[in-house]
């Protein structure tokens, strides 16, 4: 099963979303679209995708959403668990898209990323 945590505004997504679907990897019924802004990840979830992605809680975050400034995300005391708690809340900030494949994530960005999970 390969996962995408998908913005169809945002052209970078659908890219990688393109990409995907493309991609031989994925068969019709392998493939899960989650539009994270109707659906937002719950906090398991969000720690379960920094866990997959390997990568600093901090670059999991959109740091240029006014969101990121009103709540004051830039502190860098914040726990990891506090940033992730603040993107269960506010799902604009989280960095998109998210392609997961297994054991494997990837935040696509640019879109030809996401080939190194497929």
């Amino acid at each position: 099963m390969i996962t995408v945590y998908h913005n169809p505004r945002c052209s970078k997504s659908r890219e990688a979303l393109a990409l995907v679907e493309g991609s031989s990897a994925v068969g019709g019924s392998d493939l899960q679209i989650i539009e994270y802004l109707k659906t937002p990840p719950k906090l398991a979830e969000l720690k379960r995708l920094h866990t997959l992605l390997d990568v600093p809680v901090r670059e999991m975050i959109r740091s240029n959403e006014a969101e990121y400034a009103a709540l004051g995300l830039a502190d860098t005391a914040l726990t990891d668990d506090a940033l992730l708690a603040a993107v269960a809340e506010h799902p604009k900030l989280l960095q998109r898209p998210i392609v997961v494949n297994g054991d494997k994530a990837v935040i696509a960005r640019p879109p030809e990323l996401a080939s190194s999970v497929l």
